[in-house]
């Protein structure tokens, strides 16, 4: 089997390689068509940067510069890895034809060493210290897209989504904190064509797994241990102490989430409350103490009493994606948002926690109105079947833009199952034919305003209805649509909790 992370597979003629892709790219861009002569991690790349309006001749931004730049990298933790990049890469950074990129997680780059000629070539193009190489500012890249995917990739020659790389081959690999598993940037070679061989794949993979080890055996910065929680997207939290995983029940992750949540700490009637809700009974603070008894005996000192709390600081993936949203940078709280909190729990507490997130994240994809975001958000398990982004990422993209196909469809079809008029936005003026309704809500000229954006038509509400496909029964809108008498769409809860969680999210280590 082909490695699709791989440029090309062994003996392929690079030059033939070339000219077929530079084939396909200008297809694309003409038609938003993709041959299937493009590895699909480059065809989706492709898709991404033409959402994000990546031009063919631009240049990346700059944003960081002197002394800034000085400061920012030397506090990174990429920094303590560096005199171990030089040395696993040097040779080759020095030897005429390759240079040597590091990367934060934003795909800024911190470090590109090698010989002054070819760094000076590839200022040309802006790919210096402190440049932005991510997807949405320079399109598909090496570094940028394995940033993106969170997996080594090779980018060759004509796969660049921007003319002005394509002269250039890379290979990169993405880098985790080894304590919290956080994304922490990129390691990177870029050259000619040679790249391309397997071999430069390996090499930047390896790289990368030496220096998560050396970050790994590393005495913490800080005094006490180093905990991590993380808990969206999977049905068992995974808690890292000082690099000890521990995989806990579903019970054991509510109550670690709720009291990460809550570090003044909770009463044991409230604690109760949050779990049980509704349901409790006289018999609850009884299994609730059960539960914390045995959930101290996992965590020992870390779970106080009087009232319960964690007696250390424990960053949750949570309260990541929380603090990029309430910073207004969409983009790194959806990149940390790898899905629902806790799917399959009903607590209460939890419930309401990974609404208020999820809900957060999803206004601030639609209101930023970016194509990139919402094709992201569009293409999650949580957001396949949400018509209302569908429609906000169509009257996003131009009317020919590359791409544009699919998101037309997937609205046809969204607005069928929900049983409303099958007429799409339009492309700048984002008005319904025939409707008078206006993507975001703000024109109804058929009726009356209603939150949510939708109208009545014929007595039955009409607009913009949102059904996630992760979530069995659990509402996703402003206002209940219903059609025509028949079931709601997107608007009953059952339990509170998040039922249909995918299989990608069960389970995970």
């Amino acid at each position: 089997m082909v490695n699709p992370w791989l440029a090309m597979a062994s003996g392929t003629d690079p030059a033939e390689r070339t000219r077929d892709v530079r084939r396909a790219h200008e297809a694309f861009l003409a038609e938003g068509a993709v041959s299937p002569a493009v590895r699909p991690v480059v065809a989706e790349s492709w898709r991404r940067s033409a959402d994000a309006r990546v031009t063919q001749e631009c240049k990346a931004p700059i944003d960081l510069t002197d002394d800034a730049l000085d400061a920012y990298r030397a506090d990174h933790p990429l920094a303590r890895v560096m005199p171990l990049f030089r040395e696993l890469l040097g040779t080759i950074a020095y030897d005429g034809a390759h240079l040597l990129a590091v990367c934060d997680e934003q795909g800024r780059l911190l470090w590109v060493e090698g010989h002054a000629g070819v760094r000076n070539r590839a200022e040309g193009m802006n790919f210096v210290a402190g440049a932005r190489w991510d997807e949405r500012h320079a399109g598909t890249n090496a570094p940028g897209t394995a940033l993106t995917v969170d997996h080594a990739v090779q980018i060759f020659a004509t796969e660049h989504f921007n003319r002005s790389v394509q002269p250039w081959t890379c290979a990169a690999a993405p880098l985790h904190d080894p304590h919290t598993g956080r994304l922490l940037g990129a390691v990177d070679i870029t050259g000619g064509d040679h790249l391309a061989a397997p071999h430069s794949l390996a090499l930047v993979q390896a790289t990368a797994r030496a220096a998560e080890a050396q970050l790994g055996a590393e005495a913490p910065r800080s005094r006490g241990p180093r905990i991590s929680l993380t808990a969206l997207g999977r049905d068992e939290a995974l808690l890292v102490v000082d690099g000890r995983r521990l995989r806990l029940g579903r019970r054991h992750s509510e109550i670690m989430v709720l009291l990460a949540g809550h570090p003044e700490g909770l009463s044991g009637d409230r604690l109760t409350l949050e779990l049980y809700g509704p349901r409790a009974d006289d018999r609850s603070p009884v299994t609730l103490r059960a539960e914390l008894s045995r959930l101290r005996r996992l965590v020992g000192p870390l779970l106080g009493s009087r009232p319960y709390r964690l007696c250390a600081p424990v960053r949750t993936d949570l309260a990541d994606a929380a603090e990029a949203l309430a910073s207004g940078d969409a983009y790194t709280a959806l990149r940390a948002y790898t899905g629902p909190l806790l799917p399959l729990s009903e607590a209460p507490g939890v419930c309401r926690m990974r609404q208020v997130l999820e809900d957060g994240l999803r206004r601030a994809v639609l209101s930023h109105g970016d194509p990139e975001l919402l094709r992201r958000w569009a293409q999650t398990p949580w957001g396949e079947d949400d018509l209302e982004v569908a429609e906000a990422l169509l009257t996003a993209l131009p009317a020919h833009a590359p791409g544009r196909a699919a998101p037309a469809a997937r609205v046809r079809r969204l607005r069928e199952l929900y049983g409303l008029p099958g007429s799409l936005p339009h492309v700048d003026g984002a008005h319904h034919e025939g409707s008078g309704h206006q993507v975001d809500g703000a024109h109804h000229a058929d009726g009356p305003h209603h939150e949510g954006g939708a109208h009545h038509e014929g007595g039955a509400h009409q607009g913009v209805a949102r059904q996630s496909g992760a979530h069995q029964g659990v509402a996703h809108h402003g206002s209940d649509l219903q059609h025509g008498g028949g079931p709601r769409h997107g608007a009953v809860r059952q339990g509170g909790g998040h039922r249909d969680a995918t299989s990608a999210q069960r389970g995970r280590a």
